[in-house]
């Protein structure tokens, strides 16, 4: 069996509620990717085109700085990377995530939440980001049932 790790970007707790489900699904090990300056609601005004959000949209090579230690990933075969969807991909700091470590002959599972856009984006902006490594197709995780994570688990297991 692979071993795993899902590591997620949240900020309302949607997509950390489904990264916590799908590591018990998994039997994977759970890190949460957290931002060295935390967004607050100003940063993501999508409306503002000067918040934080928007202008890491418009600039993809800003990569906002992570807060504590990345995990040693040596140990994974698989590594499920969850985020919600801003501006129909991922957010920055899920690149930054990538860029962190050698994620090289690793299957990378990117998983989504998001109120309308689909994951087909985040494979294609992810795959830059983890040289060496397998990045899937992105799938959107929406009110999975658990029936749906167990499927994904065993796909990757």
């Amino acid at each position: 069996m692979a071993k795993a790790l899902v590591a997620y970007f949240s900020v309302s707790g949607t997509t950390k509620r489904v990264a916590e489900r799908l590591a018990k699904a998994t039997g994977a090990d759970l890190f949460r990717i957290e931002p060295e300056t935390p967004y607050t609601s100003a940063d993501l005004n999508w409306r503002d085109r000067h918040s934080r959000t928007t202008q890491e949209k418009n600039d993809r090579s800003i990569r906002p700085t992570l807060k504590g230690t990345m995990p040693d990933v040596s140990g994974y075969d698989v590594v499920y990377v969850g985020f919600p969807i801003w501006w129909y991909t991922a957010p920055n700091i899920v690149n930054t995530f990538l860029e962190s470590a050698d994620f090289s002959g690793k299957t990378i599972v990117p998983f989504a939440t998001s109120g309308g856009s689909n994951a087909a984006a985040s494979t294609r902006d992810l795959a830059p980001s983890a040289p060496g490594a397998h990045v899937e197709s992105g799938v959107l995780l929406n009110g999975a049932s658990d029936a749906r994570l167990a499927k994904l688990a065993e796909q990757y297991a």
